[in-house]
This record gives structure tokens, C-alpha cells and sequence, in this order.
């Protein structure tokens, strides 16, 4: 336990967050709106850079942070952001004005994601960030699945929920679900999946084309 904690108090202490980033998480805070971590957010950022994304849809806006980093990594990507809650909405956009991203590249819709990402156009972006409401997690990422094309990636951090998943005694609700996601997609032949346990944890899911 001792080797981990040293692990993730490294890969922490040695993340470097982009001051406009680090401005935005501040304003999270202050709100309560609890961003994503900097060793998460950068490894959103490598993965919207490897793949070249140009169509983003994050589910959860929080302040505006897990953006930041996904665009940090392509800069060239439009990104359409949903959240419930119009103060962090407000955050978020003011984030992105103060890190001068064009207003073009940005999109963002106020509702609940049950509501919204059933409208949306199905194989149509290159990655979906689930980071919404913890109980809705499964719906969530099949409606991400849905949406990133062929090749595409859908993201869902925090899902060790805090250490909760690897402990077998716990068998709360949304304990189980994360639980059920890893290990179902794990088994899955339709995508290639990899979890990291770095900061909070994040998932990654990669659609397989068809032959």
C-alpha cells in the first residue's frame, strides 16, 4: 500500500498543469464542483492528441477542467459539453474565455445527459468523456459508446470510486456498477479496454471497427 501511494504521490507531484488549467481547477474548488486530477486530465490530453479528435462530447462539465485538458491535447476540436448545472456551466465558460479558446470550438448545453445524448447523432465523435452522475454510469457510457465512431474512445474517470471497487466488501449501488462496467467491457469483444488506476482512476474504452 505503502508502494502505491508513493506511486501516485509521484505521478501527482510530477503532472504539469497548464496555468489556465490550474486557474480553472481553483474556481472547481471554490464551487464544489470536484474537477478531474491532473494526472487524469493529462492523460485525457495525450489520448485527444494520439487520436487526432475533432468532435469531443463531455458528459459533466464540472468548472470547465477535463475540458480544458481534452482540448489541451487538440486544439483543433470542437467540444460539446453537458451539465445540469447552470453555475457550473457559467464557470466553465468563462474558463475556456480566459484560456482564449475561440467561442466556435465550444458548445454547451444545459440539461440532463438521460435528456440530451438521445438526440445527439450516433458514430459521430472521436472521443466521449463520462463524468457525470455516478448512478447513471452504465446508461451513460452506452449512449458514448453509441456516439464516438469506429475507432473512437469513450473516457469515464474516477471509476474506482475512491478505492471502493477493489475492496470485494463493498456492494453499494454505484460500487457495483463501476465494478460491472470494468469487468463486462474487459470481457467485451466489441472494444479494446485499459484501466488506469493513476489519480482516481480512468477508464478507456475503444470502439473495434467491423471488418
Amino acid at each position: 500500500m505503502a508502494e502505491q501511494y508513493d506511486n501516485q504521490r509521484f505521478a501527482a507531484e510530477a503532472t504539469v498543469e497548464p496555468e489556465h488549467i490550474a486557474r480553472a481547477r481553483a474556481h472547481a474548488l471554490e464551487l464544489g464542483a470536484a474537477p478531474v486530477s491532473a494526472p487524469v486530465g493529462a492523460q485525457c490530453a495525450v489520448l485527444a492528441a494520439a487520436s487526432q479528435a475533432l468532435n469531443i462530447v463531455e458528459i459533466g462539465t464540472g468548472a470547465g477542467v477535463s475540458g480544458l485538458w481534452l482540448l489541451h491535447g487538440s486544439p483543433r476540436a470542437t467540444l460539446t459539453t453537458i451539465d445540469k448545472e447552470p453555475e457550473h456551466l457559467g464557470a466553465a465558460r468563462q474558463a475556456f474565455a480566459d484560456a482564449r479558446i475561440p467561442a466556435a470550438r465550444a458548445r454547451f448545453i444545459t440539461g440532463r445527459a438521460s435528456e440530451v445524448l438521445p438526440r445527439m447523432n450516433e458514430a459521430s465523435y472521436d472521443i466521449v468523456l463520462v463524468d457525470a452522475d455516478p448512478e447513471g454510469v452504465i446508461e451513460y457510457v452506452e449512449h458514448g459508446l453509441r456516439l464516438v465512431r469506429a475507432g473512437g474512445t469513450v473516457l469515464v474517470p474516477r471509476v474506482m470510486a475512491g478505492g471502493a471497487v477493489a475492496d470485494p466488501v463493498r456492494r453499494d449501488a454505484v460500487t457495483t456498477a463501476y465494478r460491472s462496467l470494468i469487468q463486462e467491457t474487459q470481457a467485451s469483444s466489441a472494444v479494446i479496454g485499459a484501466l488506469s488506476i493513476v489519480g482516481e482512476g480512468l477508464l478507456q474504452l475503444t470502439t473495434i471497427p467491423a471488418d
